[in-house]
């Protein structure tokens, strides 16, 4: 692992950013090639990586983004914490309003149910996009971490940065399995459904991209750039995964993965940060 950080060290942080995402893009892929081996996916442990998943995502908010972004502002008490507040209510805000626009259809929603603007496209890519709507804090926090770095910022570190890639390509695993294996189920074949499945993460490493790109050019914006990454990472956690994890009866399962996940990446965020 000290080698990993040295390496990312060695090289410029936005292409920092970009390797670092394109590592969950694929992460992301070899979950959903999973697909190719598996007959079927057990309810149980679908709810349970989903839960994992939005552990992680919590985790990940506080520890590497919202923490290091307070540390970071100037002023005390309440002054200080305004960028996060700022930052992290727009976070919320943008992801509530691509929410509202973006058309797609939870993992375990029914036709019915499907949010955003009425459209006529299928199931299959209404389940895409709801992943991909999940990745896009994702990929956006990995790269403004890295911006900071570059900024010359103390409080992130390449440490931190690779500890929050490292854990986001751990929960894209099985987020590329709750994308390949519905489809899956639902008729598509297993090529298109493993195609879907690692297409719902190509925005990451776009979004880091354009997280590090900003941040490195307008160093003043990286605490509220941190806590907006956090707002909308939770957002996406309360209002899709969470809900996804409760519409059967493994929401004990789904809840042990939640604490798993929280743990995995606390620890990792500590441990290398």
């Amino acid at each position: 692992m000290d080698s990993i950080v040295q390496y990312f060290e060695s090289i410029d942080p936005v292409m920092g950013a970009f390797l670092a995402s394109l590592f969950t893009w694929i992460l992301t892929a070899a979950g959903a090639s999973l697909v190719f081996f598996l007959r079927g996916m057990n309810r149980a442990l679908l709810d349970g990586m989903l839960g994992f998943t939005g552990g992680v995502m919590v985790a990940a908010s506080f520890w590497s983004l919202l923490a290091p972004g307070i540390e970071m502002s100037e002023g005390e008490g309440f002054v200080k914490v305004i960028p996060a507040v700022v930052g992290f209510a727009l976070g919320a805000v943008f992801i509530y309003g691509l929410d509202k626009v973006l058309p797609h259809l939870h993992i375990n929603f029914k036709e019915e149910e499907k949010e955003g603007v009425e459209t006529p496209w299928r199931r299959t890519t209404l389940l895409v996009l709801a992943i991909t709507l999940h990745n896009i804090p994702e990929g956006l926090a990995v790269g403004v971490l890295f911006g900071g770095v570059a900024a010359g910022m103390p409080e992130a570190t390449i440490g931190g940065a690779v500890a929050l890639a490292l854990g986001i390509g751990i929960q894209n695993f099985p987020e590329g399995i709750a994308v390949s294996m519905p489809l899956r189920r639902h008729g598509v074949s297993r090529l298109k459904s493993f195609w879907y499945g690692q297409m719902s993460a190509i925005v990451e490493p776009v979004a880091a991209v354009l997280g590090a790109l900003a941040v490195t050019f307008f160093q003043p914006i990286l605490p509220y750039a941190l806590a907006f990454a956090a707002g909308a990472m939770i957002f996406v956690v309360v209002e899709e995964v969470i809900p996804e994890t409760q519409r059967d009866k493994y929401t004990d399962i789904a809840t042990l993965g939640f604490i798993g996940g929280f743990i995995v990446m606390m620890t990792l965020d500590v441990g290398l940060g």
